[in-house]
């Protein structure tokens, strides 16, 4: 955890969470109560409740989200089972979450009841495919090779379900720089944002 924590707070890891940040923030333009499943220290969180979003951030960890800012609301438990009001939320993000939860598709159903008529889903998935992945899938320890999901299509599929999908390639990363791009093969994420369907 302490090394997790530290590598947190590197400069390429504080500038890849900056790009992360900036992306949701104008994509969460005109809403006020978001969900974060998958928070750990809630870095992006703790951004975004500078900005004045009431955020609630969501993890199995306990010890992770000790490391949260006060300004975020934590809770404690299963992205599967998430205990919160039908309605609560006007937006719900997963920043490279999703494809490390079990029965993800469980975890969508739950989000489409927690979210508002009107609510929007940001979905940030690694993309098996870049460069960046492949790099870090070499390495045994690395956290891509705890990922239980990565069949993209498959993912957008059971989120299609339920929201109007818009997909895109995003954050390039070769080594230690960060660039803008939309080519599948250098984009480390792949974005599935979504309205909620009526």
């Amino acid at each position: 955890m302490d090394e997790y924590l530290k590598s947190c707070k590197t400069e390429f890891w504080s500038n890849v969470f900056k790009a992360e940040l900036e992306y949701i923030l104008e994509e969460l333009k005109g809403t006020k109560e978001v969900l974060s499943v998958g928070c750990g220290p809630a870095i992006i969180e703790a951004g975004l409740a500078e900005q004045g979003f009431n955020v609630t951030g969501l993890d199995i960890s306990n010890e992770v989200l000790n490391q949260a800012p006060d300004s975020i609301r934590t809770v404690v438990g299963p992205a599967e089972n998430m205990d919160f009001e039908d309605g609560s939320f006007d937006a719900v993000i997963y920043v490279a979450s999703l494809q490390f939860i079990k029965r993800y598709q469980e975890a969508i159903r739950k989000t489409v009841d927690v979210l508002r008529p009107d609510g929007k889903l940001i979905v940030m998935l690694l993309n098996p495919v870049s460069e960046f992945f492949k790099e870090k899938l070499k390495n045994p320890g690395s956290y891509v090779n705890k990922i239980k999901h990565i069949n993209l299509c498959e993912i957008e599929a059971i989120i299609a379900k339920y929201f109007i999908v818009k997909t895109e390639y995003f954050l390039g990363i070769r080594e230690r720089d960060i660039f803008e791009t939309r080519n599948p093969k250098l984009s480390s994420l792949y974005v599935i944002k979504g309205d909620k369907k009526q």
